[in-house]
């Protein structure tokens, strides 16, 4: 085999991996190995990271810390929508199969603080593309719930330290939703 076979071949593979990759919403109840999740982070961390500095903290929520999570949740649901609203969310997250909840740590300087938060989601993006290749899915949630500093103290942080990236479900697809995307042309302005 060529090597500019070789390089196609992965090439392609790589394609396929970014190109498949879908976010889940559904997932099956089976939990996915600890072993597995701990293996994309390890991967993840390879992120570009300006000044090397690897900004980024992971919670991994336990069944108490989870459901303290989704009453804070169905609580503030309750307030802007209602109880029936607030029980019918309640028993969605419940049934998530994984969590982890991944931020960004907070820099005075504000030119620092986005590049952190932009590393963060360079290594999201990292595990997701590692997930999906082994059959997991991912779900990338910002709700106001990660805004909330109860939200923090649940995880034992406070938002003047760390800044939420996202809370994410994870699992084994349940289905797998169809997607289109448009051309980059579109999004393209070539300059002089």
């Amino acid at each position: 085999m060529s090597c500019s076979t070789e390089v196609q071949q992965v090439t392609d593979s790589l394609e396929a991996t970014i190109t498949g990759r879908r976010t889940i919403h559904n997932f099956r109840p089976e939990p996915v190995p600890d072993e597995l999740l701990i293996a994309g982070l390890q991967v993840a961390c390879w992120a570009p990271n300006h000044r090397m500095n690897e900004p980024w903290h992971f919670y991994l929520p336990g069944p108490q810390t989870r459901e303290a999570i989704c009453q804070l949740n169905a609580r503030q649901l309750a307030e802007t929508k209602g109880d029936a609203a607030a029980a019918k969310k309640l028993e969605r997250w419940r049934s998530m199969p994984g969590w982890l909840v991944v931020t960004a740590e907070r820099a005075v300087d504000p030119v620092r603080d986005q590049e952190n938060y932009a590393a963060c989601c360079c290594l999201i993006q990292n595990l997701a593309l590692y997930l999906w290749e082994a059959g997991v899915g991912l779900k990338w949630s910002t709700g106001e719930v990660v805004r909330d500093p109860r939200f923090m103290e649940l995880l034992g942080s406070d938002l003047a330290s760390e800044q939420v990236v996202g809370l994410f479900w994870y699992g084994y697809p349940d289905e797998v939703p169809e997607m289109s995307k448009r051309p980059a042309s579109e999004s393209l302005t070539r300059l002089p």
